[in-house]
């Protein structure tokens, strides 16, 4: 299968008065009406600044902050993304951004969706000198040279797939993943998802147990909101909105079809994952 072409969108990434994550960041393009033409455009959330939030295609950093919930290792991933994206001397008060070296970072990204929370889904490549507007090919070189990649690379982030993305874009992140996993680079020295104590949040906090992003925040939700003796695998089943459920829809080893709660086996307050993280491809809601 042949790589695709993704609309490629000139631009200053922006963090002054921003709250930067692992895997997302701010985005002022320079052709504001070229985000109409991706996929579900009418879901885009721009600030008054002419800015819109990114989210970094196959990737999915551990958590700074989940309204005011954290993970091990958040903060060293927002600062590897802004490394790589170039600002230095960085203040911040809280989780904002109030000072940083330049201001603004002029970048491209290739998409040609935007996400459930408005997000263009998006390969990011800083200083590249590619075409506002045109369709660029996104093969294996171009890339390697992504910030996505360089957060795979390094452990900074988890693999996170879904069936939005194409299959060789796929197997080039998968296999980069899969390099950092072997050398246990940054989340894969300390991953728990495969067996953790969920006793409270405590558990899964700054100072307890690094699992799997996506299953953080369907964890944390669960404890805020679950009822006396209910399990998680119960609470993924009937909480969320039918356009948007905590349940999420995956595909495991290329073929069985599946749902997160089918996935999640709970002992007491042992919730184990037994599945390979690299084989999970989710469905894009």
């Amino acid at each position: 299968m042949r790589f695709p072409s993704l609309l490629c969108l000139r631009g200053n990434l922006v963090v002054i008065g921003k709250q930067p994550d692992g895997d997302s960041i701010r985005f002022v393009p320079d052709t504001p009406e070229l985000l109409d033409s991706l996929r579900r455009s009418f879901r885009i959330r721009r600030s008054s600044d002419g800015s819109v939030q990114l989210r970094l295609e196959g990737i999915d950093a551990p958590e700074t902050h989940y309204g005011a919930l954290a993970q091990p290792l958040g903060a060293e991933a927002r600062d590897a993304l802004l490394d790589l994206c170039g600002f230095r001397e960085i203040r911040r008060e809280g989780e904002e951004v109030v000072a940083a070296t330049p201001e603004r970072r002029p970048t491209a990204i290739l998409s040609e969706l935007v996400d459930a929370n408005g997000r263009p889904v998006c390969i990011l490549l800083v200083d590249q000198a590619l075409p506002d507007g045109e369709y660029v090919e996104v093969d294996e070189e171009t890339l390697r040279r992504s910030a996505n990649t360089a957060l795979l690379g390094d452990g900074s982030a988890y693999l996170t797939l879904y069936d939005s993305c194409a299959p060789p874009i796929r197997a080039v992140l998968r296999e980069i993943a899969a390099d950092a996993r072997e050398r246990r680079f940054g989340v894969w020295g300390r991953d728990e998802t495969a067996a953790f104590e969920l006793v409270d949040q405590e558990s899964i906090g700054p100072d307890g147990q690094l699992v799997l992003p996506k299953l953080f925040r369907r964890c944390s939700d669960y404890l805020r909101t679950r009822a006396p003796g209910e399990t998680l695998a119960d609470w993924l089943r009937t909480h969320g909105p039918p356009e948007r459920p905590e349940d999420d829809q995956a595909v495991v080893g290329g073929s069985r079809e599946t749902r997160l709660s089918e996935i999640v086996e709970q002992r007491g307050t042992t919730i184990e994952f037994p599945v390979d993280l690299l084989d999970i491809v989710f469905v894009e809601k």
